[in-house]
């Protein structure tokens, strides 16, 4: 006998449909979004109601009452401004303003705020269409072609008030995507309006130029300033704007139109001629992403003759109905104006020279970093001795270092009676010749070296130092009458006896205990060599690091991300269950030299950790877990570092630079927290070692104290300067 199965009907709800699934979602925001909700709403109903959808506006018998321009408000349609928003030209005009709303009025107001929101978009639209009138007008007036044309034209849209809300929504960004994000906005509306110049390509310009500001002014949140943050961000931008203006050349050429400075077909300019210009473009943009000081040069004296020649132009366009012919009137000289801007607020960034400045050596330009490497190795060198191998950096070659390597790179040896074989780094500013760290030369030759350093310097008129030495440097300085000040202290861990135990490692074992407990991972090894996802992680946490200063990236002793990425130099991050970096830290090698070799301890360079309390108390863990690292390996040392201009006590010899430096630590503390960060490395219970400047008399340090100061913030503006007078309580490591 079968029996037939019954289910039991239950209560329990099956899957949401797709429609109720997307229902749900358009509800949750437009709950989270309500200006963008109703902008959408609005165009959508304006969309269907008067059929903009699928006809052209203009053919409406409506359009003239709604739509904006000269006409419209010469004729007292006052209501038009904000009346014509709502409609598209064409109804893929209409479909893309949906979409720009959605992206662009979305993201402001996931930024700004609902309210924020809704005064930036009325304002950018108000202020883009009234000031085009105001441009239009007095140049239908004075005869100018371009402005007659557009004075007689009508146009709708809202694109205008999505541009007001993307600019001052860049304010609320952090580096380095704030600046990335103006440099594209500002590539489309500058090509734009110079490119095609039509209406809305007036109204986007100002809408973007005005609440640029206005979003710098108000809604800047961590940071502020127009000006890229990082060396490397300074370099990138710039190239970018070489290749852009080299694909501007091209288009140009290819795609002519008529713009506001006249035709922008280059009418004297042959292909091979425009090919020829986009090479060179090219080129120099390749060079400027790599730093060097000549390509700077090079595109700043062209766009600033680009930029002169323009304006000339554009004058002569306006007030004598000048026919503007050639790639000036293509409309480059305002994106020339631009990198010039760019490569003025940057010139910090472009210190590389292609051919280096060496002194007492014949060794090929090319290979200067390689002997100065090399010499590190077979000689040794402080805790700061791996420094000199950044750039921009000159090297005083000791003559006995220009004879020939071997097939390894190691110098040829010299007889006991020839000058030292060595190297000195130096920086040269406003006539002062900086020497870095401690001579790299064999022991018995440094003082030689030290002496031959001097007269060089002395030869050249300039006034010699030297910075960050040690103890031993100094007391051979002394000997020669020099004076030596000390300007900082060492820290020292010793790492064969370390072992964490005891009440005074206490808070050093609770930072251990808490990551390990979080899941999170320690990894070392070398930055390059790490997934590009680790990579832009770590990059992205130094920018916004710096993006958190009001003075620009320092440099001299201060390591960045690109000096991390050396293969001698070790990386330690702190990266969570998530994957997500929390912390970075960089270590540099302390070669022990002589027939020994190897690495004798790591010096502490970049430290930089993610914002947030997923971060508290990581860099103590990862320089924990890297002394015991190191330790393993046989290294004899760390060092966290000498954090400049601070010391923890006062000496009794108080010269006048050293009342300067502290001033200058002063005020540099609100920005970089060199005292707390001396502070913080107290908890590694280090030993001290004091850093010294060596100088001759009392009357080079003025000099040396501006030297000092421009080595550290090249790129500062006076009025970046300025603003060290304002000091305020600088943040600790950990909150």
């Amino acid at each position: 006998m079968s029996t037939d199965q019954i289910t039991e009907k239950t209560d329990d709800p099956g899957e949401p449909s797709p429609l109720a699934t997307v229902t749900g979602a358009v509800a949750r925001a437009a709950r989270r979004l309500p200006v963008t909700a109703i902008v959408l709403a609005a165009l959508l109903v304006t969309g269907v109601v008067f059929e903009t959808l699928w006809r052209s506006a203009p053919d409406a018998p409506w359009f003239e009452g709604v739509a904006y321009g000269v006409p419209a408000l010469e004729g007292g349609r006052w209501w038009t401004v904000f009346a014509g928003p709502w409609f598209g030209m064409t109804p893929l005009q209409h479909v893309s303003l949906l979409v720009l709303v959605a992206v662009g009025i979305g993201v402001g107001e996931w930024r700004l705020g609902s309210a924020r929101t809704a005064l930036v978009a009325i304002g950018g639209q108000l202020i883009g269409v009234l000031g085009a009138f105001g441009v239009l007008v007095p140049g239908d007036a004075v005869g100018w072609e371009w402005a007659t044309e557009l004075s007689v034209v009508l146009d709708v849209g809202c694109s205008t008030a999505v541009i007001a809300v993307l600019a001052a929504t860049t304010a609320t960004l952090v580096s380095p995507w704030r600046l990335r994000a103006r440099a594209l906005l500002y590539g489309y509306v500058i090509v734009s309006f110079l490119f095609l110049g039509r209406l809305s390509d007036l109204t986007h310009l100002i809408a973007f130029a005005v609440f640029l500001l206005v979003g710098e002014r108000f809604f800047s949140r961590t940071e502020r300033g127009l000006r890229p943050r990082t060396r490397r961000e300074t370099r990138l931008v710039v190239s970018a704007g070489m290749w852009f203006l080299a694909a501007v050349h091209v288009v140009v050429y290819f795609v002519p139109a008529e713009g506001p400075l006249g035709p922008t077909e280059a009418d004297d300019v042959n292909l091979a001629g425009m090919l020829l210009s986009v090479l060179v473009a090219a080129v120099t943009a390749e060079l400027l992403r790599r730093g060097y000081r000549v390509a700077w040069l090079v595109a700043l004296v062209y766009a600033l003759l680009t930029a002169v020649a323009t304006l000339v132009v554009t004058v002569l366009v306006v007030t004598a109905d000048f026919e503007s012919l050639g790639a000036v009137t293509a409309g480059t000289g305002l994106l020339w104006t631009g990198e010039a801007v760019l490569l003025i607020a940057g010139r910090g960034a472009f210190g590389v020279r292609i051919r280096r400045r060496v002194t007492g050596s014949s060794v090929h330009s090319d290979e200067v970093i390689d002997r100065v490497r090399a010499l590190i190795r077979r000689h040794g060198g402080s805790t700061m001795s791996w420094m000199i191998t950044w750039q921009p950096m000159n090297y005083f070659f000791g003559p006995g270092a220009q004879a020939g390597g071997g097939p390894d790179g190691e110098p040829d040896a010299v007889d006991t009676g020839a000058p030292a074989a060595g190297v000195v780094g130096y920086r040269l500013h406003v006539g002062t010749v900086i020497a870095l760290a401690d001579p790299v030369a064999a022991p018995a030759d440094r003082a030689r070296l030290l002496t031959e350093f001097v007269d060089f310097a002395e030869a050249q008129a300039a006034v010699p130092c030297l910075f960050s030495v040690s103890a031993e440097t100094a007391d051979t300085m002394r000997a020669h009458g020099w004076r030596a000040l000390q300007i900082a202290e060492d820290t020292i861990m010793d790492l064969p006896d370390l072992a964490f135990g005891g009440k005074k490692w206490q808070k050093i074992r609770s930072a251990m205990n808490k990551a390990e407990k979080n899941g999170t991972s320690f990894v070392s090894g070398l930055l390059r060599e790490q997934p590009s996802a680790i990579l832009g992680q770590v990059r992205q946490i130094s920018e916004q690091w710096v993006g958190d200063k009001e003075l620009p990236e320092m440099g001299f002793t201060l390591g960045t991300v690109e000096e991390a990425l050396d293969d001698d130099v070790r990386i330690a991050l702190a990266v969570d269950s998530g994957g997500v970096v929390q912390a970075a830290l960089s270590w540099l090698p302390v070669y022990r030299g002589g027939a020994e070799g190897g690495v004798r301890g790591w010096t502490l360079d970049v430290m930089r950790k993610r914002n947030g309390p997923g971060a508290n108390n990581m860099i103590e863990f990862l320089i924990a877990r890297s002394a015991l690292e190191f330790k393993d390996e046989g290294a004899d040392f760390v060092s966290l570092s000498g954090a400049p201009l601070a010391r923890s006590g006062d000496d009794d010899e108080v010269a006048t630079l050293d009342r300067g430096l502290d001033l200058l630590g002063q005020a540099l503390e609100p920005y970089y927290g060199f005292r707390s960060l001396h502070q913080f490395k107290a908890k590694f219970n280090p030993r001290i070692e004091p850093v010294y400047l060596c100088f001759r008399d009392e009357a080079d340090l003025p000099r040396i104290g501006v030297a000092i100061g421009r080595a550290y913030l090249p790129g500062a503006t006076t009025r970046q300067l300025a603003a060290l007078a304002r000091s305020g309580k600088s943040e600790t490591i950990d909150a």
